[in-house]
């Protein structure tokens, strides 16, 4: 009984005294069938260090806000104001601007061509028409023709070089067209048809697109159509050297911000019952659309994996992440979304360590 009181303290505690900043109702771990023990512990071994840095952790349930702690609070840049880095969680966030760029007319499809919206610009080095070719879709699944592996240190648009020059817009539309060797496989002998290359490079062009064919900077876009209805406020875009807001990465939002993010892919694209970007975009956004790794396909810039559960069922999920484990972690089956915000930039295998938080503690702590 102590450890459940416990627990419900450290849950509840930061939720009263930020409640009126959130539009997310509020409950308890138990009355959404969470076990308030089990976070209890969670919150001990996080303390522990047992998952090295982690700075906060939110879950929702059934839409409801039942847990939200601060590891840093006591820190003078922590606690629930803090701006996250959000690294390449932001990619996910630039998706949804695509997809409101489609529902208000500016952008026909995912099939638009990127060509047409980046026209008053010099003439790309190695030219070839299939470049010419690239859709918005490429872009979203990370599957375009250009040799772009951030993965790969020998790439040539691997995002490291980008930020060495001004124009990293330019940087891609550079970049030659990608080969695939024998034992690499086209993307026709692909699953889905696409051959995946985590380009970061890509996602900023993609930035630079939507912004264009709204006709408006990116931030304020994103104001009007994502942040604004979800009571968003005040996010911290990281810009390009000409000025151009970094869709790739970086972006500062509040852990809970980050919450609101994943709970409206939960909710199919509505906010408190009213529509922010499409249901048929949500839905195509998180079906399989490339293969990434080893039991792990690729959406609309996001990740679809699957966790096993304490009964070792698995739990299919969609996944906004970005370097040193940062997880928006979005389970359909279970109504349930996770945020995790860490500093474990230096440590070795840090998507491991959320990971693990994540299906040890977040999963095992369901009860019903």
């Amino acid at each position: 009984m102590k450890a459940f009181a416990f627990a419900a303290v450290l849950a509840l505690s930061p939720l009263s005294a930020a409640q009126a900043a959130s539009d997310l109702p509020v409950s308890t771990p138990a009355a959404e069938g969470l076990s308030a023990a089990k976070l209890d512990a969670m919150s001990v071994a996080i303390k522990a260090g047992q998952f090295q840095q982690i700075t906060s952790v939110l879950i929702a349930r059934h839409g409801k806000l039942v847990f939200e702690t601060y590891y840093d609070a006591d820190k003078p840049d922590g606690g629930p104001e803090a701006r996250r880095n959000t690294r390449s969680t932001t990619k996910t966030v630039t998706a949804m601007l695509a997809g409101a760029a489609i529902a208000r007319g500016a952008l026909p499809s995912v099939q638009a061509p990127i060509r047409a919206y980046l026209k008053d610009r010099p003439p790309a080095a190695n030219p070839d028409p299939r470049k010419d070719k690239v859709t918005v879709e490429d872009l979203l699944t990370m599957s375009s023709i250009a040799e772009c592996d951030d993965d790969n240190q020998f790439s040539r648009g691997n995002e490291e070089r980008m930020y060495l020059i001004e124009d990293w817009v330019g940087f891609y539309l550079d970049l030659p067209v990608r080969g695939f060797p024998e034992w690499s496989p086209k993307p026709e002998a692909s699953p889905y048809g696409r051959s995946f290359s985590y380009c970061t490079a890509g996602v900023v062009t993609l930035g630079a697109v939507v912004q264009n064919a709204v006709r408006k900077p990116l931030p304020a876009f994103a104001d009007e159509v994502l942040f604004k209805p979800l009571g968003i406020e005040a996010p911290h875009w990281q810009m390009s050297p000409k000025g151009l807001a970094m869709g790739g990465g970086g972006l500062g939002l509040r852990s809970r911000d980050l919450l609101k993010l994943g709970q409206l892919y939960a909710n199919g694209g509505q906010w408190n019952g009213k529509p922010v970007l499409p249901a048929g975009f949500v839905k195509a956004s998180v079906a399989p659309h490339a293969h990434a790794r080893e039991n792990t396909d690729y959406g609309y810039l996001i990740w679809l994996q699957t966790f096993q559960g304490p009964d070792g069922a698995g739990h299919k999920a969609w996944v906004m992440s970005g370097t040193g484990g940062q997880k928006v972690t979005v389970v359909p089956d279970l109504d349930l979304v996770a945020v995790i915000t860490t500093t474990n930039f230096g440590v070795r295998q840090p998507h491991a360590i959320s990971e693990k938080l994540i299906a040890e503690h977040i999963l095992a702590a369901v009860e019903k």
